[in-house]
């Protein structure tokens, strides 16, 4: 056999992408799957598959076609009971079926988080139904954060200030829900003094945790971010706790091994849990310049069993988004060579996604400084130099 595995990864975005090159490194043989032809992932991988994700059938075919050795989901938005019962069947889910049916919906996790383990977390309930949402607006209290419990990339996601916008995000939120049930997460509004991802590893000899990363978001997905976040030693201690537990609760009957992005809003020295999602992370994308193994490469090695470093070093630097604002599938980008010339620590991604939407992530800038503040400036300033130029057709 010419490979070290044979991987089936489900969901083929810009996160598939740079998971594809540091697998292949390795060895790996990826078969990349999404429900579009190709997307970012297929265009490097060694075979692809086209289909919907949450068509159970077309799962279990792909996984029986190609028998990989680990089948790693990359969207949450899966038929993940196809999962637990390819687990059941001897299959390596990454990190677990465990972990993809819990995270594939925010209430799972939540409910894990505050409930079993008792993590602390901000008040919230569930509704399906705009009545519902009302109730519990007015137990939880304005302003609140109202999001439903399946999307991606922060869609759907609205701040309520009060009684009259519930119903606009009640509507925005079920437009833009992922899945097929219509519910929605109501949470307290956290004036928090910022906001971190805590990526960590777990594999073969035990758990490894990434310098924090802070970052800034808009619409609920991520505009820049840096690492390392400035942060306490016993704030980031407490992070680290709450991550070890509740990332050991989703290995369930599979091994546990790989990268999870964990999620912790810090006010002081308090620190809450938001949300976990149990494959790299998009704020992670800085971990492309600042460290020497990057978030790609530890899940890599993590879930091939391969050593992952006890201690993980960074160095100061950001990373920025370039963002689409209209639909098309005949569009160019130019000043890439302004943005590379904004200063030598400057790099620039482009995804290969084949068509844009707006707010959808095209690319992402990155940047090296002195200072994470330093690097955010000019990560900023590479990423506003790379324009979108759509056709006169799409204008």
């Amino acid at each position: 056999m010419s490979h070290i595995a044979t991987i089936l990864l489900l969901g083929s975005g810009e996160l598939g992408r740079e998971f594809v090159i540091s697998a292949k490194r390795l060895g790996a043989r990826v078969i990349a799957c999404d429900s579009y032809d190709n997307a970012p992932a297929m265009q490097l991988a060694d075979a692809r598959e086209v289909f919907s994700m949450l068509d159970g059938e077309a799962l279990r075919a792909a996984v029986i076609r190609h028998q990989p050795d680990l089948i790693v989901p990359e969207i949450e938005a899966i038929r993940t009971e196809v999962l637990g019962e390819l687990e059941e069947q001897g299959f390596t889910i990454v990190p677990s079926a465990r972990a993809a049916q819990l995270t594939m919906n925010r209430d799972a996790i939540r409910d894990l988080a505050a409930g079993e383990l008792g993590l602390v977390t901000s008040q919230y309930g569930y509704a399906e139904s705009f009545a519902e949402a009302r109730e519990v607006a007015a137990r939880i209290g304005y302003p609140l954060v109202m999001k439903p419990v399946m999307s991606s990339s922060g869609k759907g996601q609205s701040k309520v200030d009060g009684p009259e916008a519930l119903d606009a995000a009640w509507e925005y939120a079920v437009a833009n829900m992922r899945g097929d049930r219509a519910r929605v997460i109501c949470e307290q509004f956290i004036a928090f003094d910022y906001e971190i991802t805590l990526l960590t590893v777990r594999h073969k000899s035990g758990i490894s945790f990434c310098p924090p990363i802070g970052h800034r978001q808009e619409r609920g997905d991520y505009r820049e971010s840096w690492q390392p976040a400035a942060m306490s030693p016993a704030a980031l201690a407490k992070a680290q706790d709450m991550a070890a537990k509740v990332t050991a609760a989703l290995q369930g009957d599979g091994r546990g091994w790989g990268l999870y992005g964990v999620e912790f809003f810090v006010r002081g020295e308090e620190v809450i849990f938001s949300e976990l999602s149990p494959r790299p992370h998009d704020t992670g994308m800085v971990t492309l310049i600042s460290q020497d193994l990057n978030e790609f490469d530890l899940h890599a090695r993590a879930i091939l069993g391969l050593p992952v470093p006890e201690s993980i070093a960074a160095r100061p630097a950001a990373s920025a988004v370039i963002l689409a604002d209209r639909d098309s599938d005949d569009f160019a980008f130019e000043g890439l060579a302004d943005a590379l010339a904004v200063d030598d620590g400057v790099d620039v991604r482009i995804f290969g996604k084949p068509v844009t939407r707006p707010y959808r992530r095209m690319g992402v800038a990155l940047a090296r400084a002195a200072d994470a503040p330093t690097a955010v400036k000019l990560a900023k300033a590479a990423a506003a130099k790379v324009q979108i130029v759509y056709s006169s057709e799409a204008d």
